[in-house]
This record gives C-alpha cells, structure tokens and sequence, in this order.
C-alpha cells in the first residue's frame, strides 16, 4: 500500500488496517516456519507496510492535536 493510499484512510480505518496487517505478518512468519515460503520478500514488504502505516497514524494524530 502506497504512502498516499494511506493518508486517505481515516485515523480509525487505519488503526483497524494496521491490527490486520500485523495479523497477516504473524501468518506469513507461521507459514514460514511450518513450511518455507517460495517469496521472503512478501514477510519483508509486511513489516515494511507495517512501519509506514504506523508512522502516517503517528503523523495524523499529531496533526491532530497540534
């Protein structure tokens, strides 16, 4: 998800977007571990999503309060 698409989203809508996001990363990491999986990539692009949503919330929430 790109940068903008998620400055779109609402403050709610985005911490709902990130709880599944970090439940889709617990899976791929479980899937891995059962049985590797063909993409790595795709558990390196789930942390990375992760991380830029949670710093866009943190930036929308102190815009918020400024």
């Amino acid at each position: 998800m790109k940068a903008t698409e998620i400055r779109e989203l609402s403050i709610n809508d985005l911490r709902e977007r990130i709880e599944t996001e970090k439940a889709n990363y617990v899976r791929l990491k479980m899937n891995h571990a059962i049985s590797p999986l063909d993409d790595l990539s795709q558990i390196k692009k789930a942390r990375l999503n992760i991380a830029r949503m949670v710093t866009i919330l943190s930036e929308m929430q102190n815009k918020k309060d400024n």
